[in-house]
C-alpha cells in the first residue's frame, strides 16, 4: 500500500483547497462546523449542493455521461478530506449517494431520464424508506403491504427513522409483495410521492430538542407499478446495492480528524478543578493520546480498504469492522468532549447553532455542538448495521462462525 500522491493527485489537492477557499461563505463554513450528525442543517445543504453542481463536482460516484465526475478514487478521498477540512456541510445523501447509482443500474430508460437530473438539481428531495418499527437490522422482515391491483400496488404499514422525510417531496420504499418462500424474495422496490393520498408524515422530536427522523404511515396508498425499481420481488437485491454506497461511502478517520481538532483546541481553553489547561495534563492527555492512536490504526484500515478497491478486490469484513470501530471511537471521543464542556453542557443552545446565529453563547464557542452531538451519535453504532450484527458478519467471514 503506497500512500505517496502522485504530482497531479498534488495538484488536485491544491485546485480544491482553492475552489474550497472561495466557495465556501461563513454561513455554510458554520453549518459544516456546528453538525451534530451526518446531516448537516437542510437549507445549507441545498445551497452546497447547487454550487457543487455548477462546478460539476457533485456527483463523484456518477458516470460522466449521467452528470458524475470522472474521478479516481484518490481524487474522491481528497474531495472529501479537504472538503471536512475546511468547513463544508454535507449534502443530502439519500439521492445522490444512494439513490442516483441505483437509478443508473437497475432504472428504466424513462425513470432515468426523468429522475436523475432532478436529483442533481435539488428538485427532488428524497428519504429513505427501509425500517419499520419491527424491522430494523432484520430488514428482511419487513412487513409493509403493496398488494396488487390492476395496474397499482396498494400500500400499507409503516415505517420508521426516515431521515429528513419532512422536507422530503419524494420517497423510496421496501414493500412485501410476496409472503411465500423466504423472505428476502418477496421484497420489491418501490419509488413514489410522499404527498400521495394515505401517506402521513409524523415528525419524532429527538431527545437533543431537533427533529432529524420521521415515522411515515401508509393507509391504502395506491402507487402504480411503473414505480418500480428493478423487477417485482428482486427489491433485496436492489436494496443489497444500494447499501453498498450507504456502508461503503464513508471514511471514518476523517471526520474522527475533524471530532480530535475540535476537541484538541477545548482542552486548550478550559482548565481543571486545579486550574491546569486539559491539555496540558498528564492524565487527559494521555487518555486523548490513545484514542488518537486508535484513529490513526482506523485510517490505515481505510486505506488498505482503498488499496483494495483500486487493485479490483473487495473490501470484505474490513467494512464491517471500520463501522465497528469507526462508530465506537466516535462515542469514546464524545465522551471525552463532555468532560470538557463541563457545566456549559447543561442550557440547551439549539438556536446557536443556526448557520445565520451571530449573538453570544454560553461557554466557549468551539464546544456549544458537543452535548447535541453526543446524543444524536448514541445511534451512531445502531443505524446502518449495528453493532452486534457487524461483529456476526465479521465472525461469519474472518472466523467461520
Amino acid at each position: 500500500m503506497d500512500l505517496t500522491l502522485s504530482q497531479a493527485n498534488i495538484a488536485f489537492r491544491e485546485e480544491v483547497k482553492a475552489f474550497l477557499e472561495e466557495a465556501l461563505t461563513p454561513e455554510l463554513k458554520r453549518a459544516g462546523l456546528y453538525m451534530t450528525s451526518v446531516f448537516s442543517d437542510f437549507e445549507a445543504s441545498l445551497v452546497w449542493q447547487k454550487i457543487l453542481l455548477k462546478k460539476g463536482w457533485l456527483a463523484p460516484d456518477w458516470p460522466v455521461e449521467y452528470g458524475g465526475i470522472d474521478w479516481t478514487l484518490a481524487q474522491k478521498s481528497i474531495f472529501l478530506e479537504e472538503s471536512q477540512k475546511a468547513g463544508a456541510p454535507a449534502l443530502i445523501s439519500m439521492a445522490i449517494q444512494m439513490l442516483g447509482p441505483m437509478l443508473i443500474k437497475y432504472g428504466t430508460q424513462q425513470q432515468q431520464d426523468e429522475l436523475l437530473p432532478r436529483i442533481l438539481s435539488g428538485e427532488d428531495i428524497w428519504c429513505q424508506g427501509y425500517s419499520e418499527p419491527g424491522a430494523g437490522s432484520d430488514l428482511a422482515s419487513l412487513q409493509m403491504k403493496a398488494v396488487s391491483d390492476g395496474d397499482d400496488y396498494i400500500l400499507n404499514g409503516s415505517k420508521i427513522w426516515t431521515s429528513f422525510a419532512q422536507h422530503a417531496n419524494k420517497i423510496f420504499c421496501l414493500v412485501r409483495t410476496n409472503t411465500e418462500g423466504k423472505p428476502q424474495a418477496g421484497i420489491s422496490f418501490l419509488l413514489m410521492d410522499i404527498d400521495l393520498p394515505g401517506i402521513t408524515v409524523d415528525p419524532i422530536v429527538s431527545i437533543d430538542g431537533e427533529v432529524e427522523q420521521c415515522q411515515v404511515f401508509f393507509e391504502d396508498v395506491r402507487v402504480p407499478k411503473g414505480n418500480l425499481l428493478g423487477e417485482e420481488n428482486q427489491g433485496w437485491e436492489v436494496a443489497k446495492y444500494l447499501l453498498e454506497f450507504e456502508r461503503g461511502g464513508y471514511s471514518y478517520y476523517v471526520a474522527l480528524n475533524k471530532r480530535l481538532k475540535m476537541i484538541k483546541q477545548l482542552a486548550a481553553e478550559e482548565v481543571t478543578v486545579d486550574d491546569v489547561a486539559f491539555g496540558d495534563d498528564p492524565i487527559f492527555a494521555n487518555r486523548l493520546a490513545e484514542l488518537e492512536v486508535d484513529k490513526l490504526a482506523l485510517e490505515f484500515v481505510e486505506h488498505r480498504i482503498k488499496a483494495s478497491l483500486l487493485a479490483g478486490g473487495n473490501p470484505g469484513a474490513l467494512s464491517s469492522m471500520t463501522k465497528v470501530v469507526g462508530t465506537e471511537l466516535s462515542q469514546q471521543l464524545d465522551e471525552l468532549a463532555l468532560e470538557l464542556r463541563g457545566s456549559y453542557l447543561s442550557p440547551l443552545q439549539n438556536h446557536v447553532l443556526s448557520p445565520a446565529y451571530q449573538g453570544e453563547t454560553l461557554g466557549s464557542e468551539t464546544g456549544i455542538s458537543v452535548m447535541n452531538g453526543y446524543l444524536n451519535n448514541r445511534a451512531a453504532t445502531i443505524y446502518g448495521g449495528t453493532a452486534q450484527v457487524q461483529r456476526n458478519i465479521i465472525a461469519k467471514l474472518v472466523l467461520g462462525l
